[in-house]
Order: C-alpha cells, then sequence, then structure tokens
C-alpha cells in the first residue's frame, strides 16, 4: 500500500545502471542494476544511493544511465463502434 500511495504522490520507478571499476582491475568493468520508486527529474533516492556509494564502496563509479517510467498513468478511452445486446 506504501508504493501505491507514493506513485499517487508522483513517484515514477526508476532504473539506473551503474558502471563502476574493479576495485583490484581498475581496467574492468562491473554492472550494478539499481531500481526504487523516486522523484524525478531530481531523484533524490538516487543521488542518496550514490553519494552512498562514493563514501562507502571502494569500486569507483564509471557512469549511470538512469530510465524512469511513471507505473499509473491515466487509462485510455476508446469509442466504441457498435453494441451489441443478447437477451
Amino acid at each position: 500500500m506504501a508504493n501505491l500511495a507514493l506513485q499517487l504522490r508522483g513517484y515514477r520507478l526508476t532504473t539506473a545502471e551503474i558502471l563502476y571499476h574493479l576495485p583490484d582491475h581498475p581496467g574492468l568493468l562491473q554492472s550494478f542494476l539499481w531500481q526504487e520508486l523516486d522523484l524525478a527529474p531530481r531523484f533524490p533516492r538516487l543521488c542518496r544511493f550514490l553519494g552512498f556509494w562514493q563514501s562507502e564502496i571502494e569500486g569507483r563509479l564509471h557512469s549511470v544511465k538512469v530510465a524512469s517510467a511513471a507505473l499509473i498513468t491515466p487509462a485510455e478511452l476508446r469509442v466504441c463502434g457498435s453494441e451489441f445486446r443478447l437477451h
């Protein structure tokens, strides 16, 4: 129920692909996927997570790709061309 309340307040499903350098082999990149409900376009939860990453995790960040999509959208309205009734 908490997720629904967040979505009604404008939160969107946000996915980030984080590429980072391996601590033991800095020439190699590893991929990490992060997914959470967050507020676009500022993404405060993602920024907080990236701040945690930089201060607590040894792997240096290379790049971050972000995608965001609203899960609750207005319904589409279609006009019905005909109506059939069965008695």
